[in-house]
């Protein structure tokens, strides 16, 4: 009788336990991630206005939308832009060494903005690399192989207290200049002979002038495909939108929405999409970005945001895939050219996701994932020409510039 009472009694322990920490993990779960979100506003014609800046040094770039309400059908000029805005390259296995070489560095490092992240590696579990358009190529590896490399780093800022991640940055700029110097002949054999490493790549280049080599065949020994971005067009019927003034950044009662209820209202409208279809191959943590702002705020509201007013059609427009900076500009220019003849629309916006593993954010800001790797920003483009800038990141990031 004592030990059977003896062992319900452990049994009813262990019962508790596992419920206490059931409720524990439930707990943790509905915590909502520490995130920054920067606003400001400008005008497209002011001398300072860094929109162009901001959006060429944001590199990485997976997801970009548009939308305009009281439209139905796309101009000419922004459906060329949308289709134009491929191609990108995957590569398989692709060792690391080749992004350090003569020819490579002379055919398109120094002939344009060469772009290169890893594909399906973890920032915070597993090594990932970044090649920048300036030529910067960024490692964030764990400590074991950045100890193997015998490369000169510095300690990941998101480590904690136990540094289990490096940063390691190249200027591939600055060895093109000395390629016989003992540092070029460190790293080269690092790469080839000591650790040598390989990974899935997602390559892009933008240049200009007459192409003298293209991508497809400098890679030809290894296996490459060329990629077009996905392009998802849809009518959106009977829409309620907020009021926005644009020169009321922080709203007004009852009269304006803010920027931030602006963004937590795109977030909404854009997960009924892309909640429901994620496309093949792509992680599913990559779909981060606007979402992590819309779970409280599209349960509480359900998409209302007020004041608002009901437009009969919105033109929605997504893009997915390796997306160059150079192209986001060109949409954004158009698109602050959409009011220069007189449209029913108060205001369009212009929204970027950035990869939740790259190792950068904006230029070489360092970025982490820990609950969420979102960067992203959107533009609310107004029909006098001002804009709203909205930048937003995650606990492991530097905050935007």
């Amino acid at each position: 009788m004592l030990a059977g009472r003896g062992r319900a009694g452990r049994a009813e322990l262990a019962q508790g336990r596992s419920q206490r920490e059931s409720m524990a993990t439930l707990r943790r779960l509905r915590e909502v991630p520490r995130h920054l979100l920067v606003c400001e506003k400008s005008n497209f014609g002011h001398d300072k206005s860094r929109h162009r800046h901001l959006v060429e040094t944001h590199y990485h770039n997976y997801k970009v939308s548009f939308l305009i309400p009281e439209c139905g059908i796309l101009s000419k000029e922004l459906k060329n832009l949308v289709m134009e805005t491929g191609p990108y390259y995957f590569v398989k296995n692709l060792p690391l060494h080749e992004l350090i070489t003569h020819e490579f560095i002379h055919s398109f490092v120094k002939k344009g903005s060469f772009y290169a992240l890893t594909y399906n590696t973890n920032i915070d579990e597993d090594n990932t690399v970044a090649l920048l358009p300036n030529g910067k190529l960024i490692l964030s590896l764990d400590k074991d192989t950045y100890e193997e490399t015998g490369l000169q780093g510095r300690p990941s800022k998101y480590s904690g207290r136990k540094v289990m991640k490096f940063i390691v940055s190249i200027d591939l700029m600055d060895l093109s200049f000395n390629l016989n110097s003992k540092k070029y002949e460190r790293i080269s054999w690092s790469f080839r002979e000591k650790k040598p490493l390989k990974f899935d790549f997602l390559l892009a280049w933008h240049h200009t002038g007459a192409e003298e080599s293209t991508v497809m065949s400098h890679f030809s020994n290894y296996q490459i495909q060329e990629h077009q971005p996905k392009i998802a067009l849809s009518t959106v019927t009977e829409l309620q939108c907020p009021v926005l003034r644009s020169s009321a950044l922080q709203g007004e009662p009852e009269a304006a929405c803010s920027a931030p209820e602006l963004l937590d209202w795109l977030g909404a409208v854009f997960s009924d999409t892309e909640l429901c279809v994620a496309a093949p191959g792509w992680r599913a943590r990559a779909l981060a970005g606007f979402l992590f702002f819309t779970a409280a705020y599209t349960l509480k509201t359900n998409h209302a945001a007020e004041p608002s007013t009901v437009v009969a059609k919105a033109y929605l427009c997504t893009i997915t895939g390796f997306i160059l900076p150079e192209k986001i500009c060109l949409l954004l220019e158009q698109l602050r050219h959409y009011f220069d003849e007189p449209k029913l629309a108060p205001w369009v916006t212009l929204s970027v996701q950035g990869f939740a593993d790259s190792p950068v954010s904006w230029r070489e800001n360092e970025h982490g994932f820990r609950k969420g790797g979102e960067h992203l920003y959107n533009f609310v483009i107004f029909n006098n020409q001002d804009y709203w800038l909205q930048m937003a990141v995650g606990a492991n990031d530097d905050c935007p510039p």
